[in-house]
């Protein structure tokens, strides 16, 4: 039997045909007729509305296109826990999604869950403002969410080279803002708080009002990022470390007459703390420490310690000027000349007590110094013989034992 005659057979089944009363079995109800219609038309026109600016979208979609088929990008399947945020790509029913923006969280009464409207760019040159939870349940019915590149799992503040397929998200580093109307505190400026939640972090400022850690108002969100193979706790404490300077201390009453000093908020520009986060990213963040009068990070110096022994040597510790103290570690400055002064004339030399006569000290090395600032470069030359010529002792120098470069 051909596929064509099987089709007919099967049409032409008995058990096909129904009877009125049995076909108004398969009938969707009134009231549920309704609300499908009016959910497929709501959709239907959101997206259907054409994207006025999509010419500045039209790359971003080639781009992650291109991503993806470079492995740069690939997908993921959504989880009901994982959190939407702007600026992420998504397929749903075979087409790109890009979540623009959007608007303020606020808590469903029904279903007690966090939704809001968004902005979602097709890329088919329309978009439309679906609530969030309606993005999301597409993604997870029909479609994926898009991993981000290299460059950008390397903000996300986790170590990209230690991931498994059964990483989780450990926390979020955030950064707040008060929204406080007292004087005290909306009058300082660049106060921010700086925290860690194991939670979404709108999930965790929703009761802000209520909350002493957040001054008994509402919050903006400033920033925030997730954290992934990385100890929260130790990343939360270096970014406090850095600023403990400038840690503020307030004092708030709540409306029971009950005092409360909150910490973890800080006067400092938010710029500087998002530097902050990139350099305890990279690990770099102990070499700087936070110039509260220049509002900026800075650089500290950590000097290199020697750790030549030079147990049992008589070593001669001397400045030197760069120009030959550069000679002499490339080899091409053999004699270091020490004039005698009165000054300095028992520093070289000495007097014989058996017979009254002066003579030179005799070292084993010289430590040479260039200039003397704490951050400078130090070497240790061996000394193979000293002679003295027309008031000028001559110290013949060997081979470098230790070179110290200056920190940079």
């Amino acid at each position: 039997m051909n596929i064509e005659d099987e089709l007919n057979e099967i049409l032409n089944d008995p058990l096909l045909d129904l009877s009125d009363k049995e076909k108004e079995l398969f009938d969707i109800p009134a009231d549920m007729k309704r609300v499908q219609d009016k959910r497929k038309k709501a959709e239907y026109i959101a997206q259907r509305k054409v994207c006025e600016d999509f010419d500045k979208f039209r790359y971003l979609f080639s781009l992650v296109h291109h991503e993806l088929k470079t492995g740069k990008r690939s997908l993921v399947k959504l989880s009901k826990t994982d959190n939407i945020k702007p600026g992420v790509f998504f397929i749903i029913g075979g087409q790109l999604v890009f979540l623009e923006s959007m608007d303020e969280k606020k808590l469903n009464v029904n279903n007690k869950r966090f939704d809001c409207r968004t902005r979602c760019i097709y890329e088919n040159g329309t978009e439309s403002d679906i609530l969030l939870q309606t993005l999301r349940k597409g993604v997870m019915d029909d479609g994926y969410a898009i991993t981000e590149t290299q460059e950008e799992t390397e903000q996300s503040m986790f170590n990209p080279n230690a991931l498994t397929d059964s990483d989780q998200v450990t926390g979020y580093i955030y950064i707040l803002s008060s929204l406080s109307t007292l004087p005290d505190i909306a009058n300082q400026s660049d106060l921010y708080k700086i925290g860690f939640t194991i939670n979404a972090v709108e999930e965790r400022t929703a009761n802000a009002v209520n909350d002493p850690t957040y001054l008994l108002a509402p919050v903006k969100i400033e920033a925030s990022y997730k954290i992934v193979n990385l100890n929260s706790h130790i990343f939360e404490k270096l970014i406090h470390q850095v600023l403990d300077v400038v840690q503020m201390q307030i004092t708030i009453t709540d409306n029971k007459g009950v005092t409360y000093h909150p910490k973890e908020w800080y006067a400092v520009p938010l710029p500087v703390i998002e530097t902050i986060i990139k350099k305890i990213l990279d690990g770099t963040i102990t070499k700087y420490i936070y110039n509260p009068q220049l509002k900026c990070l800075e650089k500290t110096i950590v000097k290199t310690e020697s750790t030549f022994d030079t147990k049992g040597m008589k070593v001669l510790t001397l400045n030197i000027k760069k120009i030959y103290f550069d000679e002499i570690i490339k080899g091409e400055k053999t004699v270091e000349f020490r004039e005698l002064k009165q000054t300095t004339i028992n520093r070289y030399t000495y007097i014989d007590e058996a017979d009254s006569k002066r003579y030179l000290r005799r070292y084993d090395a010289l430590r040479l110094f260039v200039g003397y600032s704490k951050n400078r470069e130090s070497a240790i030359v061996e000394v193979i013989n000293i002679t003295y010529n027309e008031g000028v002792v001559e110290y013949h120098l060997g081979k470098v034992l230790e070179y110290i470069t200056k920190n940079i």
